[in-house]
């Protein structure tokens, strides 16, 4: 099997990883490397790391729908094209180009949590199971036929990368399983009724409003894990890790004893156990509090 793989995140290695050994990977498309850290040097993306280490040939186009990028990939003569966590929606052109069409691994069990971030949702929202799917391409937004589907438990107390971790070496074992039974597989059209969206996550969806209950905050605590956020005296502090306290406290009533930090919500309380004050590195709350004295409450 002739395989254009396209992918970005680290997410979307082990499945590249695992189809490597077992197909001819032609071509490998990533995004373009992106500025990072304090020199903003550009960095190149997990996928295109691993791809280079295996010398397999590279494309980083700008837009996947220019025509003369349609033009580059229809000279590999894939049979199939692979896509995990790419961070581009393909045209129709792109969808038309190998035999065997295009298969996505998706990061949810469809239809539930169709879109850009399945995993955070699935978190924020409570849920106690998600999974992979396994889906052939169409133009619509997650909406083509199922292939293969696996459920993953999710823990209560588990996040986010723990969630992505577990996903994407399932992910890679189940693409492997679809691309080597491809042809025997009976595609399953999705019920649009049971959909629902996992929209992009925008600057202020980790805005902490403690006056909801304490659970709910926690999951999207767990769900953004490192991008929750609260403010004491209008600094900004991120919330990494927290986990569910009985504490008399109003909501973002802060309260430490013991070196521990507890804090008010809408019901019950939230004890902090990682957090990130402005111009600091992240630390338990123990070592936080040894170092600074807390004054007010969170906002």
């Amino acid at each position: 099997m002739r395989v254009i793989f396209m992918g970005t995140p680290e997410f979307a290695v082990p499945s590249l990883a695992a189809l490597h050994e077992i197909s001819e990977i032609v071509c490998v498309v990533t995004q373009p490397d992106k500025p990072k850290g304090r020199g903003q040097k550009l960095q190149p993306s997990p996928v295109k790391i691993f791809a280079t280490e295996k010398n397999l040939p590279v494309l980083q186009p700008v837009k996947i729908k220019a025509p003369e990028v349609v033009a580059e990939l229809e000279k590999f003569h894939a049979d199939l094209i692979v896509v995990v966590a790419f961070g581009q929606i393909l045209s129709q052109a792109v969808l038309d180009l190998p035999k065997f069409g295009c298969v996505n691994v998706h990061a949810s069990l469809l239809p539930k949590y169709r879109g850009a971030a399945p995993v955070e949702w699935s978190l924020i929202n409570g849920e106690k199971i998600t999974g992979i799917t396994t889906m052939k391409m169409d133009a619509g937004l997650d909406t083509g036929d199922m292939l293969l589907r696996r459920e993953v438990e999710i823990g209560g107390e588990m996040i986010l990368p723990e969630l992505r971790e577990k996903l994407q070496q399932i992910g890679a074992e189940l693409i492997v399983e679809t691309v080597q039974n491809l042809e025997s597989i009976t595609p399953v059209k999705q019920d649009d009724s049971q959909s629902n969206y996992a929209p992009m996550l925008k600057k202020d969806t980790g805005k902490i409003d403690w006056s909801k209950p304490a659970r709910e905050i926690h999951n999207l605590v767990r769900g953004l894990y490192g991008g929750a956020f609260s403010f004491i005296g209008g600094e900004k502090f991120k919330i990494w890790r927290t986990k569910l306290a009985e504490q008399n406290l109003s909501a973002g009533e802060i309260k430490t004893a013991g070196g521990k930090f507890f804090v008010g919500t809408g019901s019950d309380a939230l004890e902090i156990l990682e957090i990130q004050a402005p111009n600091s590195r992240k630390l338990d709350a123990g070592n936080y509090l040894r170092g600074h004295k807390v004054a007010g409450n969170f906002d």
